[in-house]
């Protein structure tokens, strides 16, 4: 036990995360830090830290910045050991004009945050099914950017192309023109030709494309398996397709009880209006907020009833007939899509719960 603390004496700690070493700090129930402390980013280092975190008293909570990146196995680490977790959602801006910033003042800042309750969120679980699926995502993404790039290549690289070649190629689609360059047998060993150079470059980027092509179908399906079963309801809904409803679902986590309300994932998602009103004058303005990935996905699910559902068009039509632009109505329908979606994922944790607890 530290000296001037004792037995029973509550605690709460904070986390600056880095790649290699987080910074700790802790500090007592009157918020009076007592100790700072560096620790490696590893097992034992996580086991050290929450070791000397405890031997200042009983360790109520911990916030640590950055769960999704740096502090992703801190925080897994924290839940297993059953201690609970916060997320620092921004920096104290004033305090940091007043003191500066190091990693000792930043850790601390983390646990005067913890202590106060200001400027933290549940962070999520990311040890479950979804976690998989953001990881996937992620792949795919980078998949579709490098696919992207090689067809882009392959066009620049026909414009200048010789005339021989450009003239059979710039008429294919685009599938027959990938699968005509990949099928080409050009000879290797002519490289300091020019035409022979075009030749093994086009073939190439041509079997550089088929070969993400395939591994984005690969991840679609596995994607596709997740979603279909995490929230088969969700994907049942019109116009939700497997793409949505995965950005849906990263957006709300795992732990989909850590959003409050409704009102809660329509913010998080960036939807909701926000109250711009003055003196006599009430309004509200566009949220410019939340996750911008999550705003997408409602928005092709908006445009998608709007073409394919009947009520969708009603609502819309009503909208505009009242004095709102098309594009104030879709915000308004996208509010309307963001409960629908909330009750489902809410209604799909339940159901995991109790299968758990019956298990």
């Amino acid at each position: 036990m530290q000296d001037g603390q004792q037995d029973g004496a509550r605690v709460v700690g904070g986390v600056d995360t880095h790649k290699d070493l987080h910074v700790a700090s802790v500090v007592d129930e009157h918020d009076r830090v007592l100790g700072n402390q560096c620790f490696a980013t590893t097992r034992q280092g996580y086991r050290q830290m929450l070791q000397w975190m405890r031997s200042f008293g009983t360790l109520e909570r911990v916030e640590v910045e950055s769960t999704g990146t740096y502090g992703a196995g801190l925080l897994r680490h924290l839940q297993a050991a059953g201690v609970k977790v916060l997320e620092v959602t921004a920096p104290d801006k004033q305090d940091r004009r007043r003191r500066g910033k190091d990693d000792d003042i930043d850790a601390q800042n983390a646990a005067h945050a913890a202590f106060a309750g200001r400027r933290t969120v549940a962070p999520k679980t990311r040890d479950g099914m979804i976690e998989s699926l953001r990881v996937l995502k992620a792949c795919r993404k980078t998949a579709v950017a490098a696919r992207r790039v090689a067809l882009q290549l392959i066009h620049n690289t026909i414009v200048c192309a010789p005339d021989e070649l450009r003239d059979v190629l710039r008429k294919l689609t685009r599938m027959q023109l990938i699968r005509t360059l990949a099928g080409w047998r050009p000879d290797l060993s002519d490289y300091r030709n020019v035409s022979s150079a075009y030749r093994i470059a086009l073939k190439s980027l041509a079997r550089r494309y088929l070969e993400l092509h395939d591994e984005i179908a690969d991840l679609d399906s596995m994607i596709g398996a997740i979603v279909e079963e995490l929230a088969p309801e969700l994907v049942a809904r019109n116009s939700i397709g497997h793409e949505s409803a995965a950005q849906l679902l990263l957006t709300a986590g795992d732990n989909v009880d850590r959003i409050g309300s409704e009102a809660s994932f329509a913010a998080l998602c960036g939807v909701s209006p926000v109250p711009a009103s003055s003196g006599q004058v009430t309004r509200h303005r566009l949220n410019r907020g939340g996750d911008r990935a999550a705003n997408s996905a409602l928005h092709i699910i908006a445009i998608g009833r709007l073409r394919t559902d009947p009520r969708t068009k009603d609502y819309v039509a009503r909208r505009i007939a009242e004095g709102h632009s098309k594009l104030e109505a879709i915000r308004c329908l996208k509010r309307y899509i963001a409960r629908e979606v909330y009750t489902l994922l809410q209604r799909r944790n339940l159901e995991i719960n109790r299968t758990r607890i019956s298990a």
